[in-house]
């Protein structure tokens, strides 16, 4: 499964939900996406959806990619 990542470029009404400059990861959800909305898992551990426009695309290195993907297995 390919993962995406987002970075938060805005947490405006979200401050305790959202870190800016953290990256995250999308969690598909097709429905969302027809709204312009993304979900994620929040500071609170939970997926929630957010407008796209918090979050800016961030394209990975594979080595990067793979250790993260290593760190979430552990």
């Amino acid at each position: 499964m390919k993962h995406t990542f987002l970075l938060c470029v805005c947490n405006e009404s979200y401050e305790a939900s959202l870190e800016l400059r953290k990256l995250y990861e999308k969690i598909p959800d097709r429905e969302a996406e027809r709204h312009n909305q993304v979900r994620i898992i929040d500071e609170s551990g939970e997926d929630y959806i957010y407008p796209v426009t918090f979050f800016a695309p961030v394209r990975l290195p594979a080595e990067t990619r793979n250790r993260i993907e290593v760190a979430q297995a552990a």
